[in-house]
């Protein structure tokens, strides 16, 4: 039943799920699908870390516009009275820090020690750099699997269904 002191928007509810479902869906499929199929396709590590990395980046932005949007939304929902999106901001706010340390802090950070690296004629693993190029990656990796379980949570709650 709706509640009939609020104002019904459902439309702008049903249009905030269909985003935030197939951005999530994008985030788990480029991160345990499509990179985990790059690294076991190519035989070359090296290609492979950098294809996934651009892969990575381009979700990486990707996932800023959208997080961005659907917090204008939320925001937009929580002051027409719909209450329950004020948790949804914070969950979309966590994302937004995961992804932009990723994409403005780690991401760069990681292509430089590889880019310095193959300047010096060899594999990033192989350089001087290859201990703090692997804490960085397991940093990103970490701020990565936040990012995912916000995501699942993000729609789980999304999904849930209001007895207000």
């Amino acid at each position: 039943m709706q509640n009939h002191t609020a104002p019904n928007h459902t439309g702008a509810q049903r249009l905030f799920i269909l985003i935030a479902g197939v951005w999530v869906g994008s985030i788990l499929a480029v991160g345990y699908l499509v990179a985990p199929v790059i690294f076991s396709t190519m035989t070359d590590r090296q290609v492979a870390g950098m294809v996934a990395g651009s892969v990575f980046k381009t979700e990486a932005y990707l996932s800023i516009i959208i997080c961005i949007a659907l917090m204008v939304l939320a925001n937009l929902l929580v002051t027409r009275g719909l209450n329950q999106y004020r948790v949804i901001r914070l969950l979309l706010l966590g994302m937004l820090v995961c992804t932009a340390a990723a994409s403005f802090i780690l991401i760069p950070w990681l292509d430089t020690l590889r880019d310095q690296a193959l300047l010096e004629g060899m594999p990033v693993m192989l350089s001087p750099s290859a201990e703090l190029f692997r804490t960085l990656h397991g940093v990103s990796s970490v701020l990565f699997l936040i990012q995912s379980a916000l995501g699942i949570y993000l729609v789980w709650r999304l999904t849930k269904t209001h007895s207000q």
